[in-house]
């Protein structure tokens, strides 16, 4: 949907504008890509520390063994050297702040983990900067559209392509976080284990409120929520997740009995 949306916007400066139009998209799409090029290759400077087997055994061996359920390629694990509880994944790379270990035990700094596994393993390391980059495109081109076109009706249509698709991008990163969540519960051992993680990191919600440490555009840390609701959160609330989740174990467990 989010794709046919911006197609349908790049129609409307192509045929208002032509030749001009056409060459606006291009050059567009051009620069955008060479900005996503550019950040992730410099992502990983002065940035992290790579985490190897003999320096965290169990965490990088139950990382491994998740992976491998999971049937995806071994991530890179990292370290932020930041106090601050935090973690999110970009490419096949795994990021956990310093801030994590310092506030939960080992099953739930895995459950985190899960999290970040089940975004690598659903794509979403790939999608979320598209979509990220696709709203740039759609800004400049309906702002383009309303600026420069003498066409009242065309104004409205570019605008109302530009809502729907912040409406649909919304509910498409809500979408996505509760599929990790379902990943993951599937990954690991103790599947709550990822429910006592997000208990717990409630509690340092102030402090993460205004720290955003994005490796790439979209892929924001996955287990930073804000509790408030508001109409342009683009992520569900803990209790949201929480709730979905033991309903989530709860079923495999029923399975497993029925097995």
């Amino acid at each position: 949907m989010l794709g046919l949306i911006i197609l349908l916007q790049m129609l409307l400066a192509v045929l208002y504008f032509g030749r001009v139009g056409v060459i606006v998209v291009g050059i567009s799409i051009a620069i955008l890509a060479l900005m996503y090029v550019w950040i992730s290759r410099h992502t990983l400077k002065d940035k992290y520390i790579q985490l190897t087997r003999e320096e965290m055994p169990w965490l990088y061996d139950s990382i491994e063994k998740m992976a491998n359920k999971a049937g995806i390629k071994i991530p890179n694990v990292y370290l932020l050297d930041d106090y601050i509880p935090n973690a999110y994944s970009f490419g096949n790379s795994v990021v956990l702040s310093v801030g994590l270990f310092e506030v939960l035990e080992e099953e739930e700094i895995l459950g985190v983990a899960a999290h970040e596994l089940g975004h690598i393993k659903n794509r979403d390391t790939l999608l979320f900067p598209m979509v990220v980059y696709g709203r740039y495109l759609m800004i400049l081109l309906a702002t383009m559209i309303t600026l420069l076109s003498h066409n009242l009706f065309l104004k409205v249509l570019s605008i109302a392509f530009y809502i729907l698709y912040e409406m649909e991008r919304i509910e498409f990163f809500k979408d996505r976080e509760f599929k990790a969540d379902e990943t993951a519960v599937r990954l690991l051992d103790r599947p709550l284990s990822l429910k006592d993680a997000l208990e717990e990191l409630k509690y340092y919600e102030d402090l993460r409120t205004h720290v955003k440490d994005s490796a790439l555009p979209g892929i924001e840390p996955s287990i930073e929520r804000k509790q408030k609701k508001s109409f342009m959160d683009t992520h569900p609330t803990y209790d949201e997740r929480i709730l979905r989740i033991i309903l989530e174990s709860e079923g495999i467990s029923i399975r497993n009995i029925l097995k």
